[in-house]
């Protein structure tokens, strides 16, 4: 489920300011980075299933192995996890309500945050 108009993927944003501000509301980086690209992933472990929310970005300046880069961030994606198979974010997918309106809730604090420094 693609989270359209959250006004981040308009943001571009230093990544050790993003890693703060993503942190502070529950999405870690951790190994999910290349030289290039980003992820922060946050888990939701509920009764209908395993869910989490990313997003992504790309650097667009800089080197994101040597911690300086300018992040280009993209639209915010909600997956459920189908064991052994991975994170799937079609259609057909169906996703908890309560869900839904807690990460837009959270994308919509990490835009406010980020609104304080992004280009």
């Amino acid at each position: 489920m693609k989270f359209e108009n959250t006004g981040l993927e308009n943001k571009k944003a230093d990544l050790t300011r993003l890693d703060e501000v993503m942190l502070s509301h529950g999405l870690v980086r951790e190994g999910q980075w290349d030289y290039e690209r980003v992820t922060y992933d946050r888990k939701f472990e509920l009764k209908e299933g395993v869910f989490y929310l990313r997003v992504f970005g790309y650097a667009v300046e800089g080197d994101v192995g040597a911690h300086r880069a300018n992040i280009q961030l993209m639209t915010p994606l909600l997956g459920k996890h189908y064991y052994p198979h991975g994170v799937e974010y079609g259609e057909g997918e169906s996703f908890p309500k309560s869900l839904v309106s807690q990460c837009e809730k959270i994308l919509s604090e990490i835009n406010a945050e980020i609104d304080q420094f992004a280009e």
